[in-house]
Formats: structure tokens, sequence, C-alpha cells
């Protein structure tokens, strides 16, 4: 599960790219079509899986466009076709008081004919559906509106040849081309919603400047290769994940990470692909392109997350199962009904038409792909990649949210908040000049801190001779031929070196004391500060009756005093891993919904165990099979939004839910002749509007989402 983490946090903090292209491949997705249940869900054609690991974004929106053509194409041939068809029909023609005759006697046969067409080519899609539902033993949307044209279609042929009664030709062109236009739209405004896809993929440039012996060529991104250098202008895309060879500027990676202020980047920093140049030229060499590059692997995660089924989803497909089988009791029920208490066969069999039509469940079956599709893209743009749709949806169950402390509740960057000499014979800088020459063979995260502030002086450090560690205590080495050693409290505790209260530092310092010749000479303190942003996330978390727990493997006066400052509800500090995983187990034993916030190096393994494993900071380790939504920026306050934004998901597709079904509670006994006696009944053709109204209106409230996540 861990798969070769280094237990090295910097670069999870450094990057915000993902560098390690092959651990994404393990959840690469397998089809990149969206399950839209626009009809189409069963079609074979539908399932256009990028098993060739293509970003899946483009084919998949082509393959969109063309259905949407389809069904376009289709309604308009069936809508021309009809106009005959009403226009000869003796029902339309009684109703509206005219007579027209084309072919002297043999209008029926011309309206057979033309209602053949309509019935095959206009119905085909619905008709198909059918077949593939059945074979899937999966009766849905496609069985009823199958059902529904094919009675109307063989009784209105019988008629023609012969049976008793009176033909409704113009009821099934009519049915047919309303449910085809109910399609195309539905089909355009699902299409609406996965657009935010389509503007990720805009955002990667198309050509390049590639340096080839001091000459710049304008080249296809696709045509790069790893290593080639390219040229970025001031003002230009960086076409490319790559890393600076040459050159500084500032670069604006707010689509990236959310980040407003441009982030200063010079040689040896690693720009992504996408992101904007500020105001210098920067020459970098190619590092991930194509599929490997960071915003393709965001897009192919967006994708996942909007093909993957979530439980939601699985309920509207039962329901929609069921209405079909509701629909053929109650239309056939119908049917039976009105021939009993004596009505004509054709009253009978329009009821039992009615029924079926109305019972469709378009609008159940946008209700959730819409909703899914908006959120995530929406989710995305905001910096919180969903890789799993199901915990996504589940946020909204969270009990307690355990917080891994560096990184996420705090900055994750040891900075020197003091340094003094404990001994006259050494300047104050002398300390971190003696400090420096050993802390800068080591890549201990304080040594890093160490090493930021003699540069920000720019203080000279001597060479070090025989370095080496003390094992989880310090390091020790020759400076100027004097023994020095950079360590920690707990080594001069075991050596009986006194040193006093005062020198010891504050409870969320880390401190550690030069000694020369084993003499205490100085000391340094480091902290690592508490994110602006950690006091108002909590807040909002407890607001929403989520408990907060820490977990660190800190000490317990630093856990205690970040826990203090943050008012939060629990913490454990030392503890390792695997004990962070037994932990997590511990609460979801005692009945809690927990969800685990890490970095996702040592947090792995518990990352994976929580009923939400949300990774901070999109490192190197955000592509280990562990978390189920990654969080871009190490921001908490995006946490909070997180489960804010899954709430208001839910609560759409629960509206939509209780609409979809809702109309049809009170549709179907009007279709089925409830209210006949009182002159109250919904025709086929006045059903199929209703539906496609209904359809609507969950879309329109769908797209609300929108303004749930500012």
């Amino acid at each position: 599960m861990q798969k070769n983490h280094k237990d090295h946090h910097n670069s999870s903090h450094q990057n915000n790219g993902i560098d390690n292209p092959e651990e994404l491949q393990d959840h690469k997705h397998k089809n990149g079509g969206h399950n839209h249940h626009h009809g189409h869900e069963n079609h074979e054609s539908h399932g256009d899986s990028h098993e060739d690991g293509g970003h899946g974004g483009h084919d998949h929106s082509q393959h969109h466009a063309m259905m949407i053509r389809d069904f376009r194409k289709r309604f308009w041939i069936s809508l021309i076709l009809s106009i005959p068809i009403l226009v000869l029909s003796p029902m339309v023609q009684g109703l509206l008081g005219f007579e027209f005759s084309l072919t002297q006697g043999y209008d029926n046969y011309l309206l057979f004919t033309l209602s053949t067409v309509v019935f095959f080519y206009g119905g085909w899609p619905f008709l198909s559906g059918l077949i593939d539902e059945l074979k899937k033993k999966q009766p849905g949307m496609m069985t009823l509106i199958a059902v529904a044209i094919t009675v109307a279609w063989g009784y209105s042929s019988a008629t023609t040849f012969g049976l008793e009664g009176s033909s409704f030709f113009w009821e099934l062109a009519t049915l047919i081309d309303i449910m085809l236009l109910g399609h195309w739209i539905e089909m355009k405004s699902v299409m609406g919603a996965s657009q935010s896809l389509q503007k990720l993929v805009a955002l990667m440039p198309s050509e390049a400047h590639l340096l080839k012996n001091g000459e710049t060529e304008d080249v296809k991104v696709d045509e790069l290769k790893k290593e080639d250098q390219v040229l970025v202008h001031p003002g230009e895309k960086i076409p490319v994940d790559g890393v600076i060879t040459d050159g500084e500027s500032s670069v604006n990676e707010s689509m990236v990470t959310g980040e407003s202020k441009p982030v200063k980047k010079s040689k040896d920093d690693k720009v992504i692909g996408g992101t904007i140049n500020g105001n210098g030229s920067l020459t970098l060499s190619v590092q991930q392109i194509g599929e490997e590059a960071y915003l393709s692997k965001v897009i192919d995660m967006v994708q996942e997350a909007q093909n993957k089924k979530s439980k939601t989803q699985n309920l509207a497909d039962r329901i929609a199962a069921w209405l079909t089988i509701v629909a053929l009791t109650v239309g056939f029920g119908t049917l039976i009904t009105w021939l009993l208490l004596g009505e004509s066969f054709v009253f009978a069999l329009e009821r039992m038409v009615s029924v079926m039509v109305i019972t469709c469940p378009h609008a159940l079956g946008l209700a959730v792909p819409l909703v899914v599709a908006i959120s995530t893209s929406l989710a995305a743009s905001k910096g919180l990649l969903i890789r799993n749709r199901t915990a996504f949806e589940n946020s909204r169950k969270i009990t307690v949210l355990a917080f891994d402390k560096t990184g996420t509740l705090t900055k994750g960057n040891f900075a020197v908040s003091r340094y003094e000499a404990l001994s006259e014979e050494y300047k104050k800088d002398d300390i971190l000049k003696l400090a420096g020459a050993l802390e800068s063979k080591s890549e201990h995260p304080l040594a890093t801190g160490i090493m930021q502030k003699i540069k920000e002086l720019e203080l000279d450090i001597n060479e070090a001779d025989d370095f080496n560690a003390i094992s989880g205590k310090g390091i020790e080495g020759l400076v100027d031929n004097k023994k020095v050693k950079v360590v920690s409290p707990n080594y001069l505790k075991e050596n009986n070196i006194e040193i006093t209260d005062d020198q010891k530092g504050n409870q969320q310092e880390t401190v550690v004391f030069v000694l020369v010749d084993d003499h205490p000479a100085g000391v340094i303190a480091m902290s690592d500060e508490i994110r602006p942003e950690a006091h108002e996330a909590i807040a909002t978390l407890k607001e929403n009756g989520i408990k907060v727990v820490m977990m660190t493997g800190d000490n317990e006066k630093v856990a205690k005093a970040v826990s203090d400052e943050l008012k939060l509800d629990d913490y454990f500090a030392g503890i390792l891993p695997e004990q962070k995983l037994e932990k997590i187990k511990e609460l979801q034993e005692n009945g809690e919904f927990v969800a685990m916030t890490g970095d996702g190096i040592n947090d792995a393994p518990a990352l994976a165990t929580a009923n939400i494993g949300i990774a901070v900071g999109s490192g190197t380790d955000v592509a280990a099979e562990t978390a189920d939504i990654i969080l871009v920026n190490s921001n908490p306050q995006d946490i909070a939004s997180l489960i804010t934004f899954g709430k208001a998901t839910y609560r759409k597709m629960i509206q939509n839910f209780v609409w979809a079904t809702g109309y049809n509670v009170v549709a179907i006994p009007l279709a089925a002749g409830v209210l006949y006696s009182a002159g109250i009944v919904i025709s086929p053709a006045v059903g199929a509007v209703l539906m496609s109204l209904s359809t609507v209106i969950v879309a329109v409230n769908a797209q609300l989402l929108k303004r749930k996540l500012k």
C-alpha cells in the first residue's frame, strides 16, 4: 500500500505536481464514458472504453457529441414526417374540424407507411435500448418507451388492415418526437456539465518553443521528448511539466493549486504545464509529457470520479427498475380494468399507453448523473480532486476528522525562530555557522530550516570533516579541528550536560544544542508555524458537529501546544504510522465515521483504513491507492468546504429524487383515468410533455449546485 515511499516529507510540500507516474497508472480509469442514463446507458456503443490509456476526455466528448447529433437528426426527420401524419389523421381532422385527403381512400395506408418509418427510424434508440435492457435483465426507461410505442404501432397497424377501431398513429409519432427531443435536451445539459473537463484540457498549450543549438523552433507539445530544452517567454503558458534549468520568474499556479499569489521560481524548481509564466524568461528541461503530465492526471482523476457509480446512483437504478415494474403492472391492469368496465379496447389501450409513457423515469435517470458531473467538475476547479464518488457523498456522515499535524494544520517547514550563544567565546552568528557546517551534509527537515536561515543571512560556512550521525540524537563532525555536535535535549540529559530551564525553549519549539568539545556553545530553536487557515477550518468543522482530533509523530509538548491553540477535541502524540492505523480502527469500533487527513507518506495506511481518506498537498504520494479525495492545496479550510459541499450535493440528489418520483405519483393515476368521470384525463402526448418538463426542472436544479461552491 505504501509502495516505496520516501520517508522524507519535504518533497510532499515543495511540489504540487504528481511526481510518480507509475503509481498513478494503477488507478487509470478503464472506461471513460459517463454513465449518463440518457436511455443509451445500455447501448454497447456507449461504453467507449479508453483502455488504451488515452485521456478519454477528448474521445469521450467526441462520442457524446456524435450521439447528440444522432438524436438531433432523428428528431428533425421524425418531426418532418409527423406533419403529414397529423394532417392525415382522422382524429386530428375531427378535432380541428377539417377534411383532407391526398390519395382518395388510401390515406390510411400512407399514414401506416409514414408512421412505420417514424416508428423504426425515430424509435430505434428505444427499441434497441429495450433489447439491451432485457439482455442485462435490467428493465428500465427504454423498456417503458419501447413497450408504449410498440403497443401503439401494433394496434394502429392492425386497425389499418381490418381490425375494428381507430388508429392513433399521430400519438405514436408525437410521442417519439417528444421523447427524442427530451433525450436531445437532456444530453446537451449533461454535455454542459462535463465541459469543465474540456476546460481543463484546454488549459494545456498545444505548442512549445524547442531550443536546439541556441535556436528556437516552434513544435507541437506532443512531439517533445523527456529532457528536451524548452524556452518560455514572459506571460506565456508553460507547455509541459519540467524543471527550470535557466532563468527566474514568478509563476501563476492558481489554476492548479488555487494559490492566488504567484510563486517565485528559479533554477532547479519544478513547474507545471498549463500554469502561466510571469515577468521572466525561463528555460525548462521537459520532465512529464502527455499521459504523465500533472494536468492529464487531474483530468483522468476527475473522469474516474465521474464514472464511478456511487451508491446513490445505484439507488436511482433501483428506483427506475421498480418504476418499470409498476408501469407494466399498472399499465396492463389499467387495460384490463377499463375493458371489464365495458369501455372500448381503443380507449383502454390509450389509457395503458399513457400510463407507460408517463412512468418513463427520465427525470430520475438524470437526477444523479447531472449532479455527479457538475459537483465533480466544480470541486476539481477548486482544487478538490474526487477519486471516489461514494466517499464524497458520504462526507456528510463524518463524525470524527483525524488530522495529521505537520503540513496540514501547520506549515510543515521548520524555520529558525531564535538562536543564541551560550558561551562568551562565540558570537550569535557563529552558532549558526558551526551548526551549518554539519547540517549542510544532512537531509533532516531541521537541517533544511537551519540552512535556509544561513542563506537568508548570507553567512559563509566552513567544511566539516569526519561527519557522523548520532542515531536519533543528532550529528557530529570536526569543524576547524574542533569537535562539534548538534544534538537534541535528550542527548544532554543522557550525558549529564547541564543547561538552565530558560535555555530549553517553549513548548512549541524544537530545540537543538551546539556543543563544542562537549561543552554547550549555543542553542537554536525552531518551530513549525500553525497555518492561519487552520483556526477557521476547525471552527467550521465543529459547527458541523464533527469532532476534530490530531495524530502526530511529534512529541507530547508540541502536540499539546498545537492542540490547545486550535482547541482540538483530542490529540495523540508520538505515534508511528501503524499506530495511526490502530487509532482509526479504534474510533471506527466505537461507532464513529472517520475521515483521515494526511500528506500521504507516513499516513498511507491510515488513509486507506479510514472511511474517507483525504490526501493533502499533491506530492509524490497522492498516487498511492489510499486517498479517496485529494486536496491540491494543503489548506485545512478546503476540508471544511469539502464537507459542506458534500452535504449540498447530497441534498440536490435527494431533491431531484423527490421531484422525479413525486411527479409519477400524481401523473400515473391521472393517466390511468382515475378522474375520467370528472373529465380529467392525460393523453400520451400531454404525458410526454409533462415528462420532458420534469426532466428540464431536474437539470436546472442540478445546475443550481454551482452557487454552493463559490
